[in-house]
C-alpha cells in the first residue's frame, strides 16, 4: 500500500489483528484447554476465560493507540493487575498462596532484567543526543548528500550487521535516533525507515546467540551450539532484504531538508560513545565468559557513565575557561557566544528522559503473558501444536503467534516442553521466534521501543500497512532455511 493512505482508512487496519486475537482467544477457551502450568488447572475455568478476554481487550486498545490517543501502557497495566488479582484470589481460596507469589516473582524478575537493560540503553542514547552526537551525524549526512533511499539502506544494513553483537533492541534504538535526526519531520520516511530497522535488527539478531533474548535462551538451554546459529545467516539476510526491496520502491528520489551548517559536539561526546561500546562489550562478556545475565554488564556500564558525568561536572569550569581564552584569541564569536549556554552534564536527567511509557508497557505485557502462561495457556498452545502437528509447521505457526504474543514467553514454553525435534527444527523455531515478531510493531522489543522513541511517526497502523511485505520476507526466509539446511532436519540432539 502506498504511503499516502488517508487517515480515515486506518480503522480498517485494526480488523486483522483484532480478528487474530479473537481466534486465539477462541482456541484458548475451547474444550481442548485442559493443561495447566501451575498446580491448578485454570485454562478451562471462568477465571481463565476472563483473563484471556482482558488480554484481548488490552491489546485491542494498544492497537488503537493512534486513534484513541491513549498511551499503550495504560490498558496492559490494568489488565496485568486484574489477571494476577484473579490468580492470587484463586490460589488463596485453594490454600496455596505461595505458589502464586513464587510465579509472580519469577515473572517480575524476567521483566526486571529486560527493563534495566532497556533503561541503560535509553540513558546512553539520551546522553549521546544531549552531547549532539546525532545532530553531528545528521549534518554529516546532509553534507554528503545521501538520498532517502541511501539512508534507508544504510540504516537498515547497519542494524542488520550490528544487532548480532549489540543485540537487536539496542541497535534498533540507535538507528532510530539517527533516522529521526536526519529526516526530521518527514513522517512517511521515518515510518518506513523504522519498519526497515525493526525487521533488520530482528533478522540480524536471529543468527547470533547474543542478538536476541530468545537466542540466548536457546543457547543457554543447550539446544544449539554457538557455531550452529550461523547457519541462519542467509535466511536472516533474506528476511531483511525481501521487505526492504519492496519498501524502497515507495521511497522517492529525495534528499533530507536541512541547512549544511557546522555542528560542534559537546565535550565528552566521543568518550560517551566509547563508554557505550565498552558497556555492550561488558554485557556480552558477562554472559559468554561468566555465564551471568547480560543486564549485569549493562548496569555496570551505567556506572561508567555516572563516573564520567562526575568528571565532566568537576572539570567544567576549567574547560570553559580554556575555551573562552582560545575563542577570544582566535576571534571565534560564534563558539564564544555558545559558552554562555553550557550546562553541567547530569546522568540522572538522562535517566529521567527515558521512554517510561514503553518500559511500563513492557511490564504490562510480560506480566499479562506470564499470568496466562501460569494458568497454562502457553503450554497448552505448544502442547497442542507439537502433539497434533508436524514440528516444522508448529514452529512456523509459533513464529506467527510471536507477532501478537511476545516471543520470550513463546520460546520459554517451547523450551519447557522440550519437544523431540531435529537440529533443523530447533534452528527453525529460533529463526521464526526471532523474526516473526517483525510482522507487527508490538511483536518484538525493538518494535515496542521504537513506537515510544518515534512517537507520532512510527505507529502500529503505520507498520501494519507493510505487514504483507514483512510476511513475505518471513515466508522467504523459512523456505531458504528449509533448502539450505535440509540436512540438519535429520540430525537429532
Amino acid at each position: 500500500m502506498p504511503l499516502g493512505c488517508s487517515t480515515s482508512a486506518r480503522p480498517r487496519f485494526l480488523r486483522g489483528p483484532a480478528l487474530l486475537l479473537l481466534v486465539v482467544a477462541g482456541f484458548l477457551v475451547s474444550p481442548l484447554a485442559h493443561a495447566a502450568t501451575g498446580p491448578l488447572a485454570l485454562t478451562n475455568s471462568l477465571v481463565g476465560f476472563i483473563a484471556v478476554m482482558l488480554f484481548v481487550l488490552a491489546y485491542a486498545l494498544v492497537m488503537a493507540e493512534e486513534k484513541l490517543h491513549m498511551r499503550k501502557s495504560k490498558p496492559v497495566l490494568v489488565a496485568a493487575g486484574l489477571i494476577w488479582f484473579m490468580i492470587g484470589w484463586v490460589y488463596v481460596q485453594a490454600g496455596m498462596p505461595d505458589e502464586a507469589e513464587h510465579a509472580f516473582r519469577e515473572t517480575l524478575l524476567e521483566f526486571t532484567e529486560l527493563m534495566l537493560f532497556l533503561l541503560v540503553a535509553m540513558t546512553y542514547i539520551n546522553a549521546m543526543e544531549e552531547r549532539r552526537v546525532f545532530d553531528a551525524l545528521r549534518a554529516w549526512m546532509v553534507r554528503k548528500g545521501f538520498s532517502y533511499r541511501q539512508l534507508f539502506w544504510l540504516t537498515g544494513g547497519l542494524a542488520f550487521v550490528t544487532s548480532p553483537v549489540a543485540d537487536n533492541l539496542t541497535t534498533a534504538m540507535l538507528m532510530c535516533a539517527v533516522v529521526i535526526k536526519v529526516a526530521e519531520g518527514d513522517k512517511r520516511f521515518i515510518n518506513l525507515a523504522c519498519i526497515n530497522i525493526v525487521v533488520a535488527a530482528n533478522a540480524g539478531g536471529a543468527f547470533s546467540p547474543f542478538g536476541d533474548i530468545t537466542t540466548l535462551m536457546v543457547w543457554q538451554a543447550g539446544m544449539l551450539q554457538f557455531y550452529e546459529f550461523f547457519a541462519l545467516l542467509v535466511p536472516s539476510l533474506v528476511n531483511f532484504l525481501v521487505p526492504a526491496a519492496i519498501m524502497t520502491l515507495f521511497i522517492g528520489h529525495r534528499t533530507p531538508h536541512g541547512v549544511e551548517d557546522e555542528v560542534d559536539l559537546k565535550r565528552g561526546a566521543r568518550r560517551i560513545i566509547l563508554l557505550f561500546l565498552l558497556t555492550i562489550a561488558t554485557a556480552v562478556a558477562c554472559h559468554s565468559l561468566l555465564h551471568l545475565p547480560p543486564v549485569l554488564g549493562m548496569m555496570t556500564g551505567l556506572g561508567y557513565l555516572q563516573f564520567f558525568g562526575y568528571y565532566l561536572r568537576r572539570t567544567l569550569p576549567r574547560s570553559l575557561e580554556r575555551k573562552r581564552e582560545h575563542y577570544t584569541r582566535t576571534g571565534d564569536e560564534r563558539r564564544l557566544a555558545q559558552l554562555g549556554s553550557v550546562v553541567p552534564f547530569d546522568v540522572f536527567n538522562r535517566v529521567a528522559r527515558a521512554e517510561w511509557d514503553t518500559l511500563l508497557f513492557f511490564y504490562g505485557v510480560v506480566m499479562c503473558v506470564g499470568g496466562l502462561g501460569f494458568m497454562g495457556y502457553l503450554g497448552l498452545v505448544s502442547e497442542v501444536l507439537y502433539s497434533g502437528w508436524d514440528a516444522t509447521w508448529a514452529n512456523i505457526a509459533l513464529g506467527v503467534v510471536s507477532a501478537v504474543v511476545d516471543n520470550i514467553p513463546v520460546m520459554f514454553a517451547v523450551l519447557t516442553m522440550q519437544p523431540e525435534m531435529s537440529h533443523g527444527d530447533w534452528l527453525l523455531i529460533t529463526l521464526t521466534a526471532g523474526v516473526g515478531g517483525s510482522m507487527l510493531s508490538i511483536g518484538s522489543a525493538a518494535g515496542v521501543a521504537l513506537m515510544g522513541q518515534a512517537r507520532g511517526y512510527y505507529t502500529f497502523a503505520g507498520h501494519l500497512r507493510w505487514a504483507p511485505a514483512v510476511a513475505l520476507g518471513y515466508v522467504a526466509s523459512i523456505l531458504v532455511h528449509l533448502w539450505l539446511n535440509a540436512g540438519s532436519f535429520h540430525v537429532y540432539g
